[in-house]
């Protein structure tokens, strides 16, 4: 939407404030900040809200596209997607087997050698050079 657009909508919701005003409680918001309805700032505000008005017929047919409609399912975001991490409540995974089975199973060899490498990292050990 451009720029002449966004200001024509700006004074429509202005205009549309002011005939809620004097529609509820017969307060013409326009006149009474630039000095009654006859003064020539009042009319110029009240054109400009008319030529806004007009403007933005074309608004009310346009068909929109899909880059001008914001999703409201954002794909982004992980916060829609496990609803635990919103909520100080929320229950936390029990890591406990997966620890076990990384120790007891297969991978147990692994870390093992990972063990080794890290306890013989070459601070004057010559075990380091049989280990690579």
């Amino acid at each position: 939407m451009g720029i002449i657009y966004r200001i024509a909508l700006v004074l429509v919701i202005i205009g549309a404030i002011n005939w809620g005003l004097i529609g509820l409680f017969q307060f013409d918001l326009v006149a009474a900040l630039f000095g009654g309805q006859d003064s020539a700032l009042s009319r110029i505000v009240y054109s400009l809200v008319g030529l806004a008005g007009l403007l933005s017929i074309p608004l009310l047919f346009k068909a929109y596209d899909e880059s001008d409609v914001e999703i409201a399912n954002n794909n982004h975001s992980n916060a829609y997607t496990n609803m635990n991490y919103q909520t100080e409540f929320g229950e936390e995974a029990d890591f406990k087997e997966v620890q076990k089975n990384r120790t007891t199973g297969l991978d147990a060899s692994k870390n093992n050698r990972a063990t080794e490498l890290y306890n013989n990292d070459g601070k004057g050990n010559s075990d380091k050079d049989n280990l690579v």
